[in-house]
């Protein structure tokens, strides 16, 4: 992934457990090849779905790879090829910052999948978002673009390898395009973009402020034809 992202602009297809099953996947894929995002993300804040029946699903239709968004320890599967190992680094809460990463670490090191130390951080994009409950924690507000950068920055002299800038599910507006413009030029590793992306114009904006992947996933299951014209966006550039 982190060599694809340094090469070229990609897109990510968020899909959240609990929102979609096995018939829903066939449909996704029935799609044209030409149409299709770099990357199938699945994982959500809360899900009473294992991660592993969308990955399975996912995997016998296409093969596109599947990274995990993991929103907790439930959620660890080791059927992804790729494993974003999140520490949410815009919080102070050491459970995600490094004591999950902890418990987790012996079973991930069992494992065949891609793990990818990824700074996440929260924007606060008009409204409290799920992540923000689940996690116990306070986004950055989306005026602060200093701090974002500094927390940013913070993360890759730490070793994070991708920096995920998130403003969530239900977020009332995208990241604003200066922070995102001002974290990419403050880091050297890939920046992801995902949360209130809902328009052509939203995704645009996004990929030429800086953003090397964007991630779409309410947008998307609103409006199916958002990933038609983010893939087309990402072709052009």
């Amino acid at each position: 992934m982190i060599k694809k992202l340094k090469r070229q602009k990609c897109i990510a297809l968020l899909l959240d457990p609990d929102s979609y099953n096995r018939n829903d996947i066939l449909n996704l894929f029935s799609y044209d090849n030409n149409g299709s995002p770099d990357f199938i993300l699945v994982g959500g804040s809360l899900t009473s779905n294992h991660p592993d029946i969308i990955i399975s699903a996912v995997k016998k239709v296409t093969d596109i790879p599947v990274a995990l968004f993991p929103g907790s320890l439930m959620q660890l599967s080791d059927k992804a090829d790729i494993i974003l190992l999140l520490s949410l680094i815009s919080g102070r809460n050491p459970e995600l910052l490094i004591g999950n990463h902890v418990v987790a670490a012996p079973y991930l090191s069992t494992i065949k999948s891609d793990i990818i130390p990824t700074g996440y951080i929260l924007i606060n994009c008009g409204a409290r978002t799920s992540v923000e409950y689940m996690s116990n924690t306070e986004a950055i507000p989306s005026k602060k673009t200093d701090i974002a950068v500094a927390t940013a920055m913070a993360g890759e002299m730490l070793g994070l390898q991708l920096i995920y800038l998130e403003g969530g599910s239900g977020a009332e507006h995208p990241v604003p395009q200066d922070m995102i413009r001002s974290v990419h030029d403050a880091v050297s590793v890939p920046v992801v973009v995902g949360g209130g992306l809902r328009t052509a114009n939203d995704i645009s904006a996004a990929f030429y402020a800086g953003a090397d992947m964007i991630v779409i996933g309410n947008g998307y299951e609103n409006n199916h034809s958002l990933l038609e014209e983010a893939c087309r966006l990402r072709d052009e550039l």
